[in-house]
Parts: structure tokens; sequence; C-alpha cells
């Protein structure tokens, strides 16, 4: 009996815990994640996949929403806070949110003792916009390509005032 090759697609746990990444947002000092692109490593283009574990005390990202691409996250272990369009809302393992677009703003913090595990995931579309209002900031991303402008009045932040 022949060895069989191995299926390109799939991912092995020491796959997932090799792939890990620590990635802070550049506009809250809170945010720290760790995790693993699940889809990218997978050959996934099209959507979005990702294991994400969050330090107590730890945010997600910079409050924001999505013009465009629809985002979820369901959780695995542990406990978080999920603010939505100003309200809280504290999430447990089996619980599922998600963000249809246009969203509302929304942020995962684990303001608990033990760290929040979770699934995230969305679409991976070309061109989307995204707005974080107490930022007063706009990110219309073309590809790769970022620009950022101000909320407020539709003008291109500086370039230093941008990352």
């Amino acid at each position: 009996m022949s060895e069989k090759k191995p299926y390109p697609h799939l991912l092995r746990r020491s796959a997932i815990v090799d792939g890990e990444e620590t990635f802070s947002h550049p506009w809250n000092p809170d945010s720290e994640i760790t995790g693993t692109h699940l889809s990218g490593l997978a050959g996934l283009k099209r959507t979005g996949v990702s294991l994400v574990r969050l330090a107590p005390g730890k945010e997600s990202f910079a409050y924001h929403l999505h013009h465009r691409e629809e985002e979820w996250m369901y959780i695995l272990a542990g406990k978080g806070i999920a603010r939505v369009d100003g309200s809280d809302y504290e999430l447990a393992p089996g619980d599922f949110i998600a963000f249809p677009t246009p969203s509302v703003p929304h942020l995962m913090i684990n303001a608990h003792d033990d760290e929040l595990v979770y699934l995230m995931g969305g679409e991976n579309l070309e061109f989307e916009i995204a707005d974080f209002p107490t930022l007063d900031k706009r990110m219309i991303r073309r590809g790769s390509a970022i620009e950022i402008y101000k909320l407020s009045d539709g003008q291109p932040f500086e370039t230093a005032d941008s990352s």
C-alpha cells in the first residue's frame, strides 16, 4: 500500500501553532492579538478565517466598522466583551456574533483573568472602506494600497498621522 500524498489545504495543529503571529493595531495602544491566519495558510483567497487569542486586559483592534466586508466571531474559550455600536455584550464559549454590511462599530475586549480564544472571519475583498468613528478616520483599501481620510471633512490625513 503506497503512502498518500498530503492534501495541501489541510492544516495540522503543528502548522497552526507555527503560523502564530502577534499583531497590535497602530491606532489602539490596548490592541494585542495573537493568532494564525488559517485561511491564508490553507490557500483560501476570497475568505478570511483566523484563530485568535486575546490576553487578559487586551483589545482586538481599534473600534471600527466595515462598509463592504462582512465579519464574524465565534467564541471557543474564555469570556469577552463585544463592544457593538456603543453597547457592551458579554460573550462566552459557543456564542457567535456577526457584522453584516454596512456594519456598526465593534471591538472585542478581554476584561477577564483568562485568555479569550475565538475564530474570526470575513470576506477578503479587493476594495474595502472601514471607518474608525472615535478616531475620526476612514480607511480606504484598494488591494494593498491604503489611504486614510478624516471622517469629519473627507480630507486626507498626513502620512505621519495615518500610521
